[in-house]
């Protein structure tokens, strides 16, 4: 399969695991994924140095295939990040949450690629205009922080291949290949995936985030925290809290506490998922299962043939 994004990133298929923090914090699930014939990407948003060094070291030693890491620029200590992903000649840097401006030349000086990730054509057409190598645009439908404006994937991304003369990664709302078939249908390049793969063993979450996940239908999760950076996650106690805030709290900096009171954390790593934030998108509806990697991309590709094939007999 021939893309722009295939040929620009030198994958197989045009199916991009998105960077989760915690779930992909990690060397396996990254690994996984870029052996596969996609690109597993590393989430280095809730790592220390140290531990983002030695996953780049096992990355290195495990997989000749490339592989990328995504960096909110927003973190304390981002540009330590990027001096090491610089180091390491990483293939594939997912920008988010910042300009990346200043970052590229020169990181494009030695041929990694810049993929910016927004949720909103107006970040989009920033990103463009400084310069990056291509766009990753989420919708409504997406898990972890979706557009507070909720436009689906289906609007953004079609939007953003009209608008914008880079190649295009949709994301949001799709677990399976008859999703990344409606996204290649769209004009995108590749489609990022999240929750499908979250939901895989190589995922570092805590298994009872696995669980509930797999017990939620399409209907299940909600966008917590509307008055300022909003998730989409699972429905528990802490989004129910959230819901009486929104109608209660008015005041932006106890609003921002509230919202504070729960973490990814907690659910992923500590596996309260009653208070913790479950971060998945829309998607969760469409998996019924917890399987290897290996078997996830094979079952993707597999499914985009046969829609692919469906397509061409209307």
């Amino acid at each position: 399969m021939k893309t722009r994004i295939t040929q620009m990133l030198n994958i197989e298929y045009p199916i991009i695991q998105a960077g989760m923090s915690w779930a992909s914090s990690c060397a396996a699930l990254p690994v996984a994924v870029s052996e596969a014939g996609g690109l597993g990407v590393i989430a280095a948003g809730p790592m220390y140095e140290q531990d983002f060094r030695k996953v780049l070291e096992t990355v290195r030693a495990s997989t000749d295939k490339p592989f990328g890491v995504n960096i909110p620029l927003y973190r304390p200590g981002a540009q330590a990040f990027l001096d090491l992903a610089y180091e390491f000649r990483v293939p594939v840097i997912f920008a988010s949450q910042g300009g990346p401006a200043k970052h590229l030349a020169r990181f494009q000086d030695i041929g990694t690629r810049w993929v910016h990730v927004v949720s909103t054509l107006e970040h989009a057409a920033k990103a463009a205009a400084a310069g990056v190598d291509a766009l990753a645009v989420v919708g409504g439908e997406a898990g972890g922080h979706p557009p507070a404006n909720e436009v689906s994937s289906l609007v953004v991304v079609r939007k953003a291949v009209r608008d914008f003369d880079l190649p295009i990664i949709g994301g949001g709302g799709v677990a399976d290949g008859y999703g990344i078939a409606a996204m290649l249908a769209l004009g995108a390049d590749a489609v990022q995936l999240g929750t499908r793969f979250l939901m895989t063993q190589e995922a570092s979450v805590h298994e009872a985030y696995k669980t509930l996940a797999v017990a939620t239908g399409v209907d299940g999760t909600q966008l917590v925290g509307r008055k300022g950076l909003p998730v989409r996650m699972i429905r528990n106690e802490f989004a129910d809290h959230m819901q009486q805030v929104d109608q209660t709290v008015t005041d932006k900096e106890e609003y921002e506490a509230q919202f504070r009171k729960s973490t990814l954390k907690q659910a992923a790593l500590e596996g309260n998922v009653s208070w913790g934030k479950v971060e998945v998108g829309q998607s969760v509806g469409l998996v019924d299962h917890i399987l290897p990697v290996r078997e996830v991309m094979q079952q993707l590709v597999q499914e985009l043939n046969a829609a692919r094939q469906a397509l061409s007999q209307i």
